[in-house]
């Protein structure tokens, strides 16, 4: 800003918790989350390949620069159901929040609401068919800075009798995106509405070192986006 240059620098960086140990896991979203203010870079985790090429060339066309830091999948660019038809490519836009997608969700009857970023948005999918719990939507925030309100918005709007939301990440609560958008989401609720936490306890590594601990935190993060709010819940 001092020397009024505009800046267009693009970060990609390998994110994904994978239970292969703390220094294969995070790009330590956390501590881009913490610097960014006055719209002063763009922070975005996508899920899907048409979501990667729409955000790298949204970079490229638009009218002004701004930094672009990308929490880039890991196993997902082997997982299946995060690819893109074509038409996803040569139609559309980058999406900043990816709204429910399975049609045999009723609007009406959703009273929890899921949120989350990243691949962790996948594992969901599977638990909820697993529970069969149909009154729950699960949505995804691919952009975390600047925060997407108005779409945000727009989305527990769909649902008239919401009561709940969650907000499911892989990271340790002290970790991810959680304490940066707990008050951005807590913006958009409505009164009585509550916001809980679904994810691994604050830790001082970035993840563990052992596979069969890292699935044990994984099976319990998902069954808690679908069980009781319990711990710190945030009430309108």
């Amino acid at each position: 800003m001092k020397w009024g240059r505009s800046n267009g620098l693009t970060l990609m960086l390998p994110h994904g918790y994978e239970g292969q140990g703390p220094e294969h896991s995070s790009a330590r979203l956390e501590r881009f989350m913490q610097l960014a203010a006055d719209n002063n870079m763009q922070i975005v985790q996508p899920t899907s390949a048409s979501q990667i090429f729409h955000v790298l060339r949204r970079q490229m066309v638009r009218m002004f620069r701004k930094p672009l830091v990308i929490m880039t999948p890991k196993s997902l660019l082997r997982n299946k159901d995060a690819t893109s038809p074509l038409t996803e490519f040569t139609k559309g836009e980058f999406r900043t929040v990816i709204a429910e997608v399975d049609e045999t969700i009723d609007a009406s009857k959703v009273k929890r609401l899921v949120c989350c970023s990243g691949k962790v948005y996948y594992d969901l999918v599977k638990k909820r068919a697993e529970k069969k719990a149909f009154d729950t939507a699960i949505i995804r925030v691919e952009q975390l800075y600047p925060f997407p309100h108005k779409a945000f918005a727009a989305e527990i709007k769909k649902y008239p009798n919401l009561s709940e939301l969650v907000w499911c990440q892989d990271e340790p609560q002290n970790q991810g995106a959680w304490f940066f958008v707990q008050h951005y989401i807590h913006e958009n609720m409505a009164d009585g509405q509550k916001l809980g936490y679904a994810g691994r306890p604050a830790s001082a590594s970035p993840a563990v070192g052992y596979a069969h601990l890292h699935q044990e935190q994984q099976k319990a993060l998902l069954d808690q986006a679908f069980a009781k709010l319990k711990g710190f819940v945030l009430t309108k």
